[in-house]
């Protein structure tokens, strides 16, 4: 069996999996103000919404991350090397 050359910039780019540190920020704030104003089931209600923006940030964090790096298609080349002739115009000569 051949071995087949793996291009790097073939495919798509792996998922981020980390928080951005402005993200990380965020999250912290967002814990801090859920922890002061909530008294009821407060522990339940935290883990639920520190896990559920945790998740919107990676897959922000992807998104972004797929658009930049997809891969462009390769350019068609010209069908002919000249200009196309114009609708009409017999091209041909008699002999």
């Amino acid at each position: 069996m051949t071995s087949q050359k793996i291009d790097p910039s073939y495919g798509i780019p792996a998922p981020i999996t980390e928080l951005t540190y402005e993200q990380d920020l965020k999250m912290r704030l967002i814990e801090d103000g859920l922890r002061a104003n909530f008294q009821d089931n407060k522990k339940d209600i935290i883990t639920y919404v520190m896990a559920l923006q945790h998740q919107n940030f990676l897959l922000g964090n992807s998104i972004t991350n797929l658009v930049k790096k997809w891969p462009k298609p390769p350019m068609a080349p010209p069908i002919t090397n000249g200009d196309l002739s114009m609708f009409g115009i017999l091209l041909e000569t008699k002999e």
